[in-house]
């Protein structure tokens, strides 16, 4: 895939994901949030069609040390993305630049995985399309404490044509989510539960990539 100059391409946001990924059924209900410490209201159910090719080197540089980049559409933040490894608390830095054309690469983008990929010659490695639907649970001032999202995803193989499907849901941290440790994990217990409680279960794989990948 070519690389095309930087532009306005060449400032990313920044952000930091810290999130609990789970896996379900496909009639699985959702999980019941009113015991979630802070969280007082839960928003309408927001429909996101995602549809996102991810990209790596023919070795999986990218993959092996820990990082993925993708160019989404659909969705509030779609454009491109690189996630790089997670750190010591399970978070991990997203870096994110605006969609630009189909086909290229932002020198931008090329650029900052240049540390971490010796080959700038990318290609095109999964395709996932999602079927989002996500709800903001907010605080009694209306802060959003986290998002959970509840994914239905097809993801083929890149590589060798090879289609999986899967749903599971997401729940992330927001900008009001609580900002001591004890707090945030006193919010990830009660979520846990919540979701178990539903019938959710541990995440299969750290990653929608990783399972495209059929890792």
């Amino acid at each position: 895939m070519t690389t095309e100059p930087g532009g306005p391409h060449a400032h990313p946001a920044r952000s930091v994901e810290i999130e609990l990924k789970f896996d379900v059924d496909d009639d699985t209900p959702l999980p019941d949030w009113s015991g979630l410490p802070g969280v007082v209201s839960v928003g309408a159910a927001e429909p996101r069609d995602l549809d996102a090719v991810y990209l790596d080197t023919a070795d999986l540089a990218l993959a092996r040390a820990g990082y993925a980049v993708r160019r989404r559409t659909g969705g509030p933040d779609e454009g491109w993305h690189i996630k790089g490894p997670r750190d010591a608390e399970g978070g991990r830095v997203e870096l994110h630049w605006p969609l630009g054309p189909a086909g290229t690469v932002p020198d931008a983008v090329a650029a900052a995985l240049a540390a971490v990929a010796a080959s700038t010659d990318y290609v095109p490695i999964a395709r996932i399309r999602n079927q989002r639907a996500a709800y903001a649970l907010q605080d009694a001032d209306g802060g959003l404490v986290a998002e959970f999202v509840d994914d239905h995803v097809v993801a083929t193989d890149e590589r060798d044509g090879r289609q999986r499907t899967w749903r599971e849901w997401e729940f992330e941290l927001g900008p009001a989510a609580p900002a001591s440790a004890p707090d945030r994990a006193a919010l990830f217990a009660a979520a846990e539960q919540a979701v178990r409680a539903a019938g959710g279960r541990e995440a299969a794989s750290a990653s929608k990539l990783a399972r495209a990948l059929g890792a």
